[in-house]
């Protein structure tokens, strides 16, 4: 299984690595939704764990591209805020969970490996 995590914050995605490693799941991450793009272009991807604020585009945005590109993969989004409406649009796109950073976020990631 191979994971990737996209968010703009380097420390998050450098701990969720190492939780994602502690997992027995490989995993690599970027800062940037085109980064990510080309990666799963490139790899047979199971999941991209996303938050919604990218360095080059909105976590909405990263999803609606990887919808369009064909790959098939599950799609979680990691948000800082528990914003209703936010979170019923990304269910709407096919999200399969949304998690919000702080609190039990390890223990929601771990029941989708």
């Amino acid at each position: 299984m191979y994971v990737i995590h996209a968010d703009n914050s380097g420390f998050f995605r450098k701990v969720t690595k190492v939780f994602l490693a502690e997992l027995g799941v490989d995993s690599d991450g970027f800062d940037k939704g085109d980064d990510v793009l080309n990666e799963v272009g490139t790899r047979k991807v199971s999941c991209v764990i996303t938050g919604l604020e990218l360095a080059d585009m909105t976590g909405e945005d990263l999803i609606r591209q990887l919808q369009y590109s064909g790959h098939s993969m599950t799609i979680i989004a990691v948000t800082s805020s528990g914003n209703e409406d936010r979170i019923k649009n990304l269910e709407t796109m096919g999200v399969k969970a949304t998690i919000q950073k702080g609190g039990n976020w390890k223990d929601k990631l771990r029941e989708y490996f």
